[in-house]
């Protein structure tokens, strides 16, 4: 990839090295950390969004939340640490577009609103090229979205992460200064929610203050008889949320323009910005701001 200004590949077989001094491995990581820290000094608020589960629509809404926040006039960054299926960009309408570097580091692309985004998806050659790496390399190439791109000040930085209580979920946990909070995403089936469960339990461990839950695909409006169905269930998103206390920041209806706007490449939030989903997802930045710039 000559074009990746991360310099992060797929790990190759390495000649067998002396061991190396452990003061230098630790000042490495102390100097890492550091300019982590250096990187995201003036970002305010630093929110993880994360799921039990994949097929969720966790990334759909990241890229809607960051645009619902954008709205509101905050600045807003967001970084896509789902390295095994980056849809960002895309959600975004920025896909196809590259990043660059200068003397400073990694100037992110400017997606709606002046959203600054990062994401591997910027980095891969085709379409069909899959990422390939073990927990040790998605670390450090979280390292790098961290710590070598030009975040600049932000009143917002989105971190939308993979399904699950792996490796990128505990980087973020560790990595990031000053974490926020997290927001979890499910919907509102059984198998969704009991995995939902786990993601809360996980933010408890890494002592990560809970933001809330948003229950996506909660119910469809027939466009025929205005009925609502409650294709996944009805209330268990809310009822997992007060089981486990934590809050339910809001429910986002199932509607067949989501597809088209993702399948296309166009954010859904300015195309549609009238619609139910839309409203709703500014009723949840609203909540969220609330939260958070409240307890500052």
């Amino acid at each position: 990839m000559s074009n990746n200004p991360f310099r992060i590949q797929n790990p190759q077989p390495q000649p067998q090295r002396q061991p190396r001094d452990l003061r230098k491995v630790n000042q490495q990581i102390q100097m890492a950390d550091l300019k982590i820290q250096m990187k995201l000094k003036n970002i305010k608020y630093k929110i993880g969004v994360v799921s039990g589960k994949g097929g969720v629509g966790k990334s759909f809404v990241s890229s809607n939340l960051a645009m619902a926040i954008a709205a509101s006039g905050r600045k807003v960054g967001i970084v896509d640490v789902d390295f095994h299926g980056p849809s960002v960009p895309k959600m975004l309408g920025v896909r196809g577009q590259m990043l660059t570097a200068d003397d400073k580091g990694i100037n992110p692309v400017v997606g709606p609103f002046g959203i600054k985004v990062v994401s591997i998806d910027f980095l891969l050659p085709r379409d069909d090229t899959p990422v390939v790496w073990r927990g040790a390399i998605k670390h450090t190439a979280i390292k790098q979205f961290l710590g070598d791109v030009n975040w600049g000040e932000l009143d917002y930085l989105i971190i939308d992460m993979p399904p699950g209580t792996g490796d990128e979920a505990l980087s973020v946990a560790q990595l990031v200064p000053g974490l926020t909070g997290f927001v979890i995403v499910t919907i509102p089936s059984e198998v969704s929610t009991l995995a939902v469960k786990k993601s809360i339990n996980f933010a408890r461990t890494v002592n990560t203050k809970i933001l809330g839950v948003i229950e996506n695909m909660s119910y469809f409006v027939c466009p025929s008889d205005g009925k609502v169905y409650y294709i996944f269930g009805e209330g268990k998103g809310k009822k997992m949320a007060e089981e486990m206390g934590v809050d339910l920041l809001g429910q986002v209806p199932l509607d067949p323009s989501i597809a088209e706007a993702n399948d296309s490449g166009e954010p859904f939030f300015l195309k549609h910005p009238d619609s139910p989903t839309s409203r709703e997802f500014l009723s949840i930045a609203d909540k969220v701001i609330k939260i958070v710039e409240s307890n500052q």
